[in-house]
């Protein structure tokens, strides 16, 4: 691996005269990354439900703080193994700054109300535009740092080294196209890279980057050919990858906590009653388990058997079961068990939940030469890759499938949907051409450009979202004017979102006055 290479950024030509704070490449694009107004907004960004009103929860923000500091925190420690020093010196090599900076940068590309409004952006950019790519957050993430954001010396994306550039390619490949064989063809897929059971012909159901920046991430991941599989991730990107899981596994279920939301009862009775019958639940035929799923004990056996189903690499029934008592006894009998009510009491036990859990996480990663296609080359050991397992289920059950979150969440659906109509409405109003926000009037001639260099030296990538091959300018700028109110929307807080709705529909007495909007 030369490290020239890895730190060749995307316009070498453009350093000249740009100052940057620090002298390591890789300091810098942390410090752009970190500096960006991109990187800002994700403070008024959903995590799960929106903070807006509490400092109790999570945003976009706090998350990505939180996963820089695990990620830095891995590194080290891999670091500081000899023997998984040598193997990752192997593997492409592991910077610390470099998987601090992907973790910084690894939500960017989040929209308005977190997950929720990646689904919907991603239909409505399929379904009405005929975006082949759809939207995905990591794919945009990987855009706003190559190409939307203007603060690198180019004035497209952020002039990033390579090594970076690999590091927040999360799922390093594109939807349809690339590599090719593509991953998604696979026996066994990595995660992520299948296709979704409900949209068979749509591409990998996660991906980092759209066909419009695959010029970059074939640069990117240049440095890396012949020491990595194209749909591996770099060794900086799989830290990232399992800190964000560890962020995500912790510091979610303390938030729900605070708030009163994960409760002790529902909890217990769920997680005791399948260690109390394991053996009479796993002797249940599936038909029989899946009309019983609201009985305690139903919904994690159902979680045991898919883990088999999917990652039969690892999954050990002792192991999950271990897990299963572990998480009983420290966040069940340990945290929930005495509420939270706001005490410095309450606020220190949270406080050590986080910290015994976050440094066991840790404490737990290996480097495996020769991973699974369902893993990174870094991984949590097998009693950890269990805990997270249980955690992330419990947050899911109790949190993610409650009623109340699903009508809050139907509500943020039905905004993004008709923020997109009313702005392509505006886009297609010829009146109002010379009115239009200054910015949504960049990212259409921005998408155009890159559409029409595609319809020239890659007509192949330029297809619609049913596979038709597009051509003729009117097509083209069709697919420009999609990708740039998509483009747009995606880049909003939740409140920008909700405000510029509201002026749009004439609802606001209120001139709208957001520069970084307009």
């Amino acid at each position: 691996m030369h490290a020239d290479l890895r730190r060749r950024r995307r316009d070498d030509a453009a350093e000249a005269g740009w100052p940057d704070l620090a002298d390591s490449p890789f300091r810098a694009d942390r410090d752009r990354i970190v500096a960006s107004p991109f990187f800002a907004r994700l403070g008024g960004v959903t995590q799960v439900v929106s903070a807006a009103g509490s400092g109790l929860l999570h945003n976009r923000l706090t998350h990505s703080l939180k996963v820089a500091q695990v990620a830095r925190a891995i590194s080290d420690r891999l670091l500081a193994e000899p023997g998984a020093a040598e193997l990752i010196g192997k593997l492409g090599g592991l910077d610390p700054d470099v998987a601090e900076a992907a973790a910084f940068a690894h939500d960017l590309g989040h929209p308005p109300f977190g997950h929720l409004g990646e689904q919907v952006l991603d239909r409505v950019a399929r379904h009405r535009f005929g975006l082949a790519d759809g939207f995905e957050g990591n794919a945009q993430t990987f855009r706003i740092l190559t190409t939307t954001d203007v603060r690198g010396p180019s004035a497209v994306g952020l002039d990033l080294t390579a090594a970076m550039r690999a590091a927040v390619l999360k799922y390093p490949w594109t939807r349809l196209h690339w590599p090719e064989p593509h991953p998604r063809t696979m026996p066994n897929p990595p995660r992520g890279a299948a296709e979704p059971a409900d949209a068979p012909g749509t591409g990998s159901a996660k991906f980092a980057a759209y066909s419009t920046e695959l010029d970059d991430v074939l640069q990117a991941r240049a440095p890396y050919a012949g020491v990595l599989e194209p749909w591996q991730q770099t060794i900086e990107a799989s830290v990232m990858d399992t800190a964000d899981d560890i962020a995500y596994a912790i510091h979610d279920i303390t938030d729900f906590h605070r708030i009163g939301v994960l409760q002790y009862a529902a909890v217990a009775t769920e997680l005791g009653q399948w260690l109390a019958h394991a053996l009479e639940l796993a002797e249940l035929d599936s038909a029989e388990l899946a009309g019983q799923t609201r009985r305690p004990g139903r919904s994690l056996e159902r979680l045991r058997r898919r883990l088999h189903a999917r990652d039969s690499w690892i999954v050990d029934d002792d192991a999950f079961a271990d897990a299963v008592a572990r998480v009983r006894t420290e966040l069940v009998d340990g945290l929930l068990a005495g509420g939270f009510d706001g005490s410095i009491e309450a606020e220190q036990a949270t406080a050590a939940f986080s910290a015994r859990w976050t440094s066991r996480l840790v404490g737990g990663m290996v480097v495996l030469e020769s991973p699974t296609t369902r893993s990174g080359h870094v991984s949590l050991r097998a009693a950890q890759w269990h805990e997270v397992a249980v955690l992330k289920f419990v947050h899911r059950r109790f949190v993610l499938l409650r009623p109340e979150l699903a009508l809050h969440q139907r509500g943020q659906a039905s905004l993004v949907t008709t923020l997109v109509d009313a702005l392509d409405a505006w886009l297609g109003d010829r009146d109002e051409q010379s009115r239009l926000p200054r910015r949504l009037h960049d990212l259409v001639e921005l998408a155009h450009a890159e559409y029409g260099e595609l319809a020239v030296s890659a007509p192949e990538l330029l297809v619609g979202a049913t596979g038709e091959r597009i051509e003729g300018e009117d097509a083209v700028r069709r697919l420009a004017r999609g990708r740039a109110v998509i483009d747009f929307v995606s880049s909003l807080t939740d409140r920008q979102a909700a405000s510029l709705l509201e002026a749009l529909s004439g609802r606001s007495s209120q001139p709208w006055s957001d520069s970084f909007v307009l």
